[in-house]
């Protein structure tokens, strides 16, 4: 699927990649979420910064219960009034944020805990092979990647890697990106 070109509005490509998962079978959104328990747990050696997945995003809950049963410590982000994130141990409990989203109702680590995390998991609508990163608009993780050095990793359904997105300055790359049919794919820079 090509979903991009450069210059395109980002607004476009996101109505488009939402309207594709829209349409995937319940199968194919169960494939991406073993994808990334099979492809990111053997590299989760410490903390992990990672999310609860909604809607049709790849699923996590697997992911999760996965680092939880080896116990590894897990952060959740927490969306602050200003978009920027905070981050809180999983584990805690989780309760409907401002933004309607589950959030952990643990202490507060501050916006720099994802400077800890050795791995990195990002929600993302596409991702392209410089490893620029579509996400919802917000720039909540462009943000919160400005303060990591940890390797950071994108989960995808099939078709949403591309070969170019739009990119604009504050936009922060990925190191890697999981599909259920491609694993785990360094992309420039890391191993690719």
């Amino acid at each position: 699927m090509t979903i991009a070109r450069a210059g395109t509005d980002k607004a476009a490509l996101r109505r488009a990649v939402l309207s594709r998962r829209a349409a995937l079978p319940p199968d194919e959104r169960e494939l991406a979420e073993q994808a990334a328990v099979d492809a990111l747990l053997p590299l989760a050696s410490g903390p992990v910064a990672a999310y609860l997945s909604v809607g049709t995003e790849p699923g996590t809950a697997a992911l999760l219960a996965a680092l939880a049963a080896r116990s590894i410590e897990v952060l959740l982000p927490v969306v602050l009034p200003d978009q920027d994130l905070d981050w809180a141990l999983a584990g805690t409990g989780l309760a409907p944020g401002p933004q309607g989203l589950q959030e952990p109702q643990g202490e507060r680590l501050g916006r720099d805990a994802i400077a800890r995390c050795a791995l990195v998991v990002v929600p993302a609508l596409a991702v392209d092979r410089e490893g620029n990163r579509l996400g919802r608009g917000g720039g909540s993780y462009d943000r919160a990647l400005a303060r990591t050095a940890g390797r950071v990793v994108a989960l995808l359904h099939d078709g949403e890697a591309v070969a170019e997105l739009p990119v604009e300055p504050h936009d922060r790359p990925v190191h890697a990106l999981v599909t259920p049919r491609r694993g785990l794919v360094p992309l420039t820079g890391e191993d690719a």
